[in-house]
């Protein structure tokens, strides 16, 4: 099952991302290396700054879903207002359909 994660930054955030940006590149690295992360970006605000991460992965369950967002250095971090997981349906432009 694919899992949309759209990740909300806290205000005044952006020195908190940047400064946790490298493990977080390599934290998606790793995720996409086994397969599990399908595709990832940041979300922009109106100056087109970086204000929250979207990221589609491949999981078991929602529990696993949850997993894997936890585990990222951003959400470890506390860089995060909010975190929202939802199932996904890929219907577009799927390279994978």
């Amino acid at each position: 099952m694919l899992y949309a994660l759209m990740c909300k930054d806290k205000p005044g955030s952006l020195d908190l991302r940047m400064s946790n940006r490298p493990a977080h590149v390599e934290y998606l690295k790793s995720l996409e290396a086994s397969g599990v992360l399908k595709m990832a970006g940041p979300l922009l605000d109106d100056q087109e700054k970086p204000m929250g991460s979207l990221l589609v992965i491949s999981a078991g369950h929602i529990k696993e879903a949850e997993a894997i967002a936890a585990g990222d250095p951003y959400a470890m971090a506390d860089l995060f207002a909010s975190t929202e997981i939802r199932a996904f349906n890929w219907v577009f432009k799927n390279p994978e359909a």
